[in-house]
């Protein structure tokens, strides 16, 4: 049965509906790229299918504006998995399970990939369509982009003959995005040594913490689940003996991590636990109503042997974790309260033979991220591992002069009453990608209203959404 049929602009929500019964986390797009080309195919549109999975449909325009120039619509097909600790959701296979709420379009204990179903579905919408008055639409579909943009880097846009593009991978309502940050993941491995030994043993973990977009939210100073494991763990380590079994915290470098749990074993189990205890309670005084979840669950068990790390080691994993750099790192000069530089200690894992820390860094000035890569390499130089850097992408520069952009805040005034916000974003948008691939392309972004992106509390404005799709039909209607 169909969840979302009541709602309105029907024709969005019912490809939206359509495309969360498709698996589509990133790298696993197949089978939501072969859906598009069937769409295609099906309306006897030009379809463009690349071994990456990157879409291209191009509709002629309508009576009126056969001659126009085409637009390019753009967004990505690939969405951030996340779900809860207890969810038995399996992205490889099992559709998103969707409600309604509130006003807002929301999945079952998982992400709702509206990040960017939703721009899938609006574009659809549009070549579906019979009666909206468009020039020639170029519609793009890239894969991969939660994890590096790869699809976009890789496309072939000499197939586009566009030059005005709108990108609808944005999530405020009435903010016309024209400008993005730069980006680049960094990796770091660091060996360990094990042996067995005796004690007792602390499952901790700390959850419950609101995560969400590591470029978007940055600025919002949520808890970083894995930098507070490194807090906890050098206050245990400072207080009484411990010794690291393993930790595990955060599944993506570009979600702010709400979770990570580690395993050690203590000779004082009364005083780890009372350590524990007051950390916790100091985070909540911290934190306050930011974190009104957060949380630290402790299970035990008497008399374990179990393999640990070296004292020598756990220290160097301890004191990286506890002092590397997280978060806002720089705030724009030139456009007051924006964040130019941050990064994001997104995953740490470890196994029998390593430690592996995984960051996103980000920023809208090249040589602020060249700074902060620089100042990841001296860390692993120094703690003696080993490092690779990858999935950079640029910066998207502010254009002075535009032809998208004053149609675009013009239409937004018309159907919001009042101007919107044009400003720069402190995320990735796949817009920088494709204005180094085509110099001469016009880009503007926008979106319906999203919170929780990233992140299982992850959830769509149905009002808003009814307002983006009659924003662009307008914006069409004026590129005759």
């Amino acid at each position: 049965m169909s969840i979302l049929s009541g709602l309105e602009p029907r024709e969005v929500f019912q490809y939206f509906e359509e495309l969360s019964r498709i698996p589509r986390g990133t790298f696993n797009t197949k089978a939501v790229s072969d859906y598009c080309v069937k769409f295609a195919r099906e309306r006897d549109l030009e379809v463009i299918q690349d071994d990456l999975n990157n879409i291209i449909i191009k509709k002629p325009g309508t009576p009126g504006y056969e001659q126009s120039e085409p637009v390019i619509i753009q967004g990505h097909l690939d969405m951030v998995c996340e779900k809860t600790k207890d969810s038995k959701h399996d992205f490889t296979k099992d559709p998103l399970v969707l409600y309604v709420e509130d006003g807002f379009i929301k999945a079952r204990d998982t992400t709702l990939g509206a990040d960017d179903g939703i721009a899938v579905a609006i574009a659809l919408a549009l070549l579906d369509s019979k009666d909206i008055p468009h020039p020639p639409l170029e519609v793009l579909f890239t894969v991969d982009e939660e994890v590096g943009m790869d699809g976009a880097k890789e496309i072939d846009l000499s197939q586009l003959k566009g030059k005005m593009l709108i990108n609808l991978d944005s999530e405020d309502e009435n903010v016309v995005t024209v400008g993005c940050a730069g980006g680049a993941t960094f990796r770091m491995n660091l060996s360990i040594d094990r042996k067995p030994e005796a004690g007792t043993c602390l499952d901790v973990t700390i959850h419950g913490l609101r995560g969400g977009h590591s470029g978007t939210e940055i600025n919002k100073q949520r808890g970083n689940a894995n930098k507070l494991a490194g807090r906890l763990l050098n206050r245990l380590d400072q207080n009484i003996k411990i010794s690291l079994a393993d930790i595990q915290g955060g599944a993506k470098e570009n979600v702010i991590p709400s979770t990570c749990e580690f395993t050690v074993l203590v000779q004082d189990s009364i005083k780890a636990k009372k350590i524990i205890e007051d950390m916790f309670h100091t985070w909540r005084a911290e934190f306050g109503a930011d974190e009104p979840d957060l949380n630290i669950t402790v299970s035990q068990t008497e008399h374990s042997e179990i393999s640990v790390m070296s004292n020598s080691d756990m220290k160097k994993i301890i004191f990286f974790i506890n002092n590397c750099p997280n978060g806002v790192y720089g705030f724009s000069r030139a456009l007051k309260g924006l964040v130019e530089t941050s990064d994001n200690l997104g995953v740490i894992n470890s196994d029998e033979r390593k430690v592996s820390f995984v960051f996103l860094i980000r920023s809208s000035v090249s040589s602020k991220l060249d700074e902060m890569k620089e100042t990841f390499v001296s860390w692993a130089k120094f703690l003696g591992g080993t490092y690779g850097i990858s999935s950079e992408y640029p910066a998207w520069m502010y254009r002075e002069e535009s032809r998208i952009r004053p149609v675009t805040v013009e239409t937004f005034e018309e159907i919001y009453g009042e101007k919107p916000e044009v400003s720069t974003i402190h995320a990735g948008l796949e817009c920088g990608l494709l204005t180094g691939k085509k110099p001469e392309l016009d880009c503007v972004s926008f979106g319906p209203q999203m919170c929780g992106v990233h992140s299982v509390k992850e959830c769509l404005n149905i009002e808003s959404t009814a307002k983006t799709w009659t924003v662009i039909k307008e914006i069409l209607k004026k590129c005759k």
